[in-house]
């Protein structure tokens, strides 16, 4: 083989694997249980050259395959860890590795990823001021150069910074969880603190160069242009439309402060420095290998998008792309094809567009699907909601058939009334303007407080649809800042509207086509030609996704009857 990987399961280690397979080369992955096979599948990486071996770095190796390359990407990597914990993979396990190595015939070159803090003093480290993931990372990174000094072994140490990307979840990732609920009421270290990144796809490949480099290198890995923390913080805040905090509060007065009132991890304040990192060797090696590190600000908003595409970790994205846009002026959460779909998906209330991931799983064409201005993910707007839909529709060249829910439907309705030539058809799903108006709780404020507080299995039995990824979403929107509030200013700015809004249906000069659920129908007083779903209510979309997918493949001829 050409390579083994061990930690082959973890962030780095399994994006390791993946560039080392797509260069070629024969790989040998270490791993406990095997979730890296498909995942790679999932890249859409070719595993042929990929053996997967069981193993337990924390316990003497043997029986490995032959290789010329090793790396070790394996680390427990976490805070509140006990220290034996701790020490078990990032000290024991990384002497187990580098003593495995030194039996190797061909070996060319153990890379044992380190850190860009860790190895920062050759003092022996204090686990009681440090905690046990820092302290016993540098506690590693010292026995490793040392057994390797004595055993003759042909070493690099990397010592990559914050490393971002798709899947991580850890660090810097739990301070923009903060920033996007709402609870990052001040930066924590001064305005001086430097938190460096690098990319996971610009690690991997600068990992991939080392074993053709000299060796006994200590290559620290990181973007040196990376903003200071608040201008880092700042980025992320304006794309995402949040508000970003003014104040800051020294690393000295948060440990003397208590946890409970600071929030703050003890384990996490080290890492709040102004310390700058020696990073000319490894500029030397990308430049000879031509590798490029992406601007820090671009890497930041790309992992921002994924970060809450992802939950910060709790579900999956179910469709892509995704991100945040500038539509009239706001920031917009935007998923799927943004020039040529041949369904626009608006979601009604208290939802966001996950509300459509049952049904466009069923649609033959690609789709798109926004949150609503002030709604889901997205940001507030002070333009009407049809403004701010024809801002985004201005980016489409295709004549999709649009299709709105419930509260959606109003401004929906008077999009296609204005741009007809836009649009090749309009779907309303459930619309609140010809059904029973919300409840008086719904419209009260006295709604904004239940709805923030409500689980995802209270909110699913409220609407009465399946507690699915889709209402999880939901009801995880709502608790952030200011979104309940505006779910019940929009239920009464609908309300208001529903006259204008009835006004206008017989004016729309594009096939119009109603579906309501059976046990959800229209007021009887509004006879207008409608699809009912039997045994659906509210939101038959997520109920009944396969019959209204059926009703939406109907031809336009066919609408109505």
């Amino acid at each position: 083989m050409d390579a083994i990987v061990f930690g082959a399961t973890g962030f780095i280690g399994r994006s390791l694997v993946a560039e080392l397979l797509t260069r070629g080369q024969r790989v040998a992955a270490v791993v406990r249980n095997d979730s890296l096979t498909p995942w790679l599948a999932s890249q859409g990486v070719d595993t042929g050259g990929l053996v997967i071996v069981t193993g337990d770095i924390t316990q003497p190796l043997s029986g490995l395959p032959e290789v010329r390359d090793v790396y070790n990407t394996a680390a427990r990597f976490a805070f509140g860890l006990g220290v034996q914990e701790a020490r078990a993979t990032n000290v024991t396990g990384a002497l187990n590795v580098l003593e495995w190595a030194a039996t190797l015939p061909g070996l060319r070159r153990l890379v044992h990823i380190s850190g860009y803090r860790v190895s920062a003093t050759d003092g022996h480290p204090d686990y009681a001021e440090l905690g046990a993931y820092e302290a016993s990372k540098m506690e590693g990174d010292l026995a490793v150069r040392a057994r390797a000094r004595a055993l003759q072994v042909p070493l690099t140490i990397v010592n990559p910074s914050t490393v971002i990307g798709p899947g991580q979840y850890i660090g810097l990732a739990t301070l923009v969880e903060d920033l996007w609920n709402g609870r990052l009421r001040a930066l924590p270290g001064g305005p001086d603190t430097f938190l460096p990144i690098a990319t996971i796809d610009y690690l991997v490949r600068f990992l991939a160069e080392v074993p053709a480099s000299p060796a006994g290198e200590h290559y620290w890995v990181l973007d040196d242009n990376t903003g200071l923390l608040p201008e880092l913080i700042r980025t992320i805040a304006d794309h995402t439309g949040v508000r970003a905090p003014s104040r800051s509060v020294p690393v000295g007065l948060l440990r003397r402060l208590p946890r409970k009132l600071t929030g703050a991890d003890p384990e996490t304040l080290s890492f709040l420095s102004a310390d700058r990192y020696p990073t000319a060797s490894a500029h030397a090696l990308a430049a000879s290998a031509d590798l490029e590190m992406p601007p820090a600000a671009d890497a930041l908003r790309a992992w921002a998008d994924d970060l809450v595409a992802a939950r910060f970790g709790a579900a999956s994205p179910w469709l892509s792309p995704y991100g945040f846009r500038t539509v009239a002026g706001t920031r917009t959460w935007v998923t799927g094809e943004r020039h040529q779909p041949d369904h626009v998906l608006l979601h009604g209330l208290p939802m966001n567009a996950d509300l459509w991931a049952p049904l466009a799983a069923r649609l033959p064409g690609p789709v798109l699907a926004p949150d609503l201005p002030g709604l889901g993910r997205s940001a507030a707007t002070t333009q009407p909601v049809e403004t701010w839909l024809a801002d985004l529709l201005s980016a489409v060249r295709s004549r999709p058939v649009l299709v709105a829910h419930s509260m959606a439907c109003g401004p929906a309705l008077r999009f296609a009334v204005d741009h007809p030539d836009r649009i090749s058809r309009l779907v309303l799903v459930s619309p609140s303007f010809l059904q029973a108006p919300a409840s008086r709780l719904a419209r009260s404020g006295l709604a904004i407080p239940l709805l923030r507080r409500m689980s995802a299995a209270r909110l699913a039995r409220t609407l009465g649809v399946p507690e699915g990824a889709e209402v999880r979403s939901a009801a995880a929107d709502l608790r952030r800042s200011g979104v309940a509030r505006r779910v019940a200013t929009a239920v009464r700015t609908d309300l208001a509207e529903h006259q204008q809004s009835r006004a206008l249906l017989d004016r729309v000069r594009v096939p119009v086509q109603i579906i309501v659920g059976a046990a959800d129908p229209l007021v009887p007083a509004f006879d207008h030609p409608a699809t009912e779903i039997a045994g659906a209510g509210h939101y038959p979309q997520l109920t009944h996704p396969a019959q209204v997918a059926r009703h939406l493949a109907a031809s336009p001829a066919s609408i109505g009857e």
